[in-house]
């Protein structure tokens, strides 16, 4: 049975491969003299439609592998630019601070220039004490020639008096702490008195006597009395003044300097103290 079912199956692919080319030929003659071109644009509606609907499919998957690629590659310039904005940043910040410090050296400089008669190491400040007894350290000492009671100021003004040295550092009592008093006169009216600190941080200066002009704004500098420091150095400016325990006036003083924010400090190195207490014990024993 088996052998009969492939004996009809050869003949009758035979014949069924010779229908199909007959067909085929035949197709193709009616083709070429266009008797199935009625039948060729109607089944060519159906399958340009497809086509239409593959190529869009191919082209809207074409751009968007196109819109991955490029946004990885916006994603990726992203992370460049932030890190190049994060290095600039980083290089303005420090511009600026390099900036800030040559100005406050170059006021400095400018301020040796125009002294006469003095001597000047430059210093930093090291640290800061805000609470009495208020002081600043500085990274200079004997090695730099710096020596107890030596001044130091600023461009702005008077800052403190050394208090305390070591080979490479020395403590400096500010003229705001408590302790300090400091021999100064009126730039105006060269009226005399002594500033002292306060507290609070502020500075006053009293023994001002009764009648004499106090002007509000008028500059407060160092007299020279004492022998503690030299004349003429600034302290700062009048703000206001009050009547104190008679015979006196007190004049409260603004310094010119944040001293919250010192740097950069100067010792005048070629000043020395004048000690005048052998002078008072040789008057009370005479």
């Amino acid at each position: 049975m088996n052998q009969g079912f492939r004996r009809g199956w050869r003949s009758n692919r035979a014949v069924f491969f010779l229908v199909m080319f007959t067909l085929g030929i035949g197709l193709i003659i009616a083709s070429q003299s266009g008797l199935l071109a009625p039948i060729e644009g109607i089944i060519s509606v159906p399958l340009n439609a497809l086509s239409g609907m593959f190529n869009r499919i191919a082209l809207n998957l074409s751009g968007s592998v196109v819109d991955l690629a490029e946004y990885q590659s916006l994603q990726q310039r992203n992370v460049e630019l932030e890190a190049a904005l994060s290095s600039f940043q980083s290089e303005i910040v420090e511009l600026r601070e390099i900036a800030v410090d040559y100005e406050r050296l170059a006021a400095l400089l400018n301020y040796v220039n125009t002294t006469q008669g003095q001597e000047f190491v430059t210093a930093d400040v090291i640290s800061y004490s805000p609470e009495p007894p208020r002081s600043i350290a500085i990274n200079r000492g004997t090695r730099d020639g710096i020596a107890v009671g030596m001044p130091v100021v600023t461009e702005l003004g008077l800052v403190g008096r050394v208090i305390e040295v070591q080979a490479n550092a020395a403590l400096v009592a500010l003229v705001t702490d408590p302790s300090s008093s400091v021999s100064a006169r009126l730039q105006t009216t060269r009226v005399e008195g002594s500033v002292a600190g306060q507290i609070s941080g502020a500075l006053e200066m009293r023994f001002i006597p009764l009648g004499s002009p106090i002007q509000n704004g008028d500059l407060v500098r160092t007299s020279g009395l004492g022998g503690h420091l030299p004349p003429d150095i600034l302290i700062g400016q009048v703000s206001s003044n009050r009547l104190g325990d008679d015979p006196y006036q007190i004049a409260q003083i603004r310094s010119l300097i944040n001293f919250d924010a010192l740097e950069f400090v100067l010792v005048i190195t070629n000043f020395q103290p004048v000690d005048l207490s052998a002078f008072e014990q040789a008057s009370a024993g005479s």
